[in-house]
């Protein structure tokens, strides 16, 4: 041990553990996650008592360790080694605070929904056997064809108990006006079908590319054969960390000389899908439009 560090002696220490709960805090939030996608607990545990639960009280003892840390590293020489290590421990404890916070800040500025569509007054109904299969895996949110939020949504989005889920997406996806305020939209963009030329088998072919190379897991496959007048894709798509499943369903038809294309993402578990569905079926539309030449009107 050189003397430069027998000379930091205990401030060290402080500072080196510091740094690791600070560690420790960031091997919690991905082992609450990593715990739920391979069934090690359910995510109510992961989620809800690992990160939303503990993880905050965590991350504040992980922040506030490591102020302290640097503050007795300053007290006097050396500085160097505490200070730096307690500045390392400050540095991943705000990264971990600032996503919760992020996390926070776009659940609270996302509508509670966990179903979305393009076209809500002609719903895409999911195969029986999809459905089955929802609910041979556990799923917990039903499939509608005029869902409402449930009540327990007033806690924390007042207001939003009862309220049908078709007008609360469209209310999300354009600038409005509550109490001589403008609100701006939630999502980026509008939730909309799109037109093509070619025939309803030719654009499935794509729609099938493209899910397929997002890795999603195809339930059902369309029908490509040029004689196709209407056809239907269904898939899953199972996250990174959580591992949680929403099943989509792509409706493939022609209709007034024209090929029109419709989706719905819907979540198996969970109130709120802080806008992954939203982004899911903009994303998808975007590419398959870009990749078949399409069009947002007939």
């Amino acid at each position: 041990m050189s003397d430069t560090t027998k000379k930091a002696g205990w401030r060290l220490t402080v500072a080196g553990v510091a740094l690791g709960v600070s560690i420790f805090t960031v091997l919690w939030f991905a082992a609450a996650a990593l715990g739920s996608k391979f069934g090690l607990w359910g995510w109510q545990f992961g989620l809800g008592t690992m990160i939303l639960g503990w993880g905050p009280g965590l991350t504040f003892f992980a922040l506030g360790l490591a102020v302290i840390a640097i503050i007795i590293a300053l007290i006097k020489a050396p500085r160097f080694q505490p200070t730096l290590l307690a500045l390392a421990a400050l540095l991943i404890a705000l990264m971990v605070f600032f996503r919760i916070a992020g996390f926070g800040a776009q659940a609270g500025s996302l509508p509670p929904i966990h179903d979305v569509q393009t076209d809500w007054s002609e719903p895409i109904a999911l195969s029986e056997s999809l459905i089955a299969q929802r609910r041979s895996d556990g799923a917990l949110n039903e499939v509608q064809d005029d869902p409402t939020i449930t009540d327990g949504a007033d806690g924390r989005w007042p207001g939003m108990g009862g309220r049908r889920v078709a007008e609360v997406q469209e209310e999300a996806e354009r600038e409005r006006t509550v109490d001589g305020e403008t609100v701006e939209p939630a999502y980026d963009r509008p939730i909309e079908p799109v037109y093509f030329d070619q025939s309803p088998g030719e654009i499935a072919s794509y729609a099938l590319q493209i899910a397929e190379s997002r890795g999603w897991d195809i339930f059902s496959r369309p029908e490509t054969g040029q004689d196709i007048e209407r056809t239907m894709l269904e898939a899953t798509e199972t996250s990174t960390w959580f591992g949680f499943k929403d099943d989509v369903a792509i409706r493939i038809r022609a209709v007034e000389g024209a090929t029109r294309v419709d989706m719905r993402s819907i979540s198996r578990v969970g109130l709120s899908d802080l806008g992954m569905n939203a982004r899911r079926v903009s994303t998808f539309m975007d590419e398959l439009e870009a990749r078949a030449d399409g069009r947002r009107q007939p």
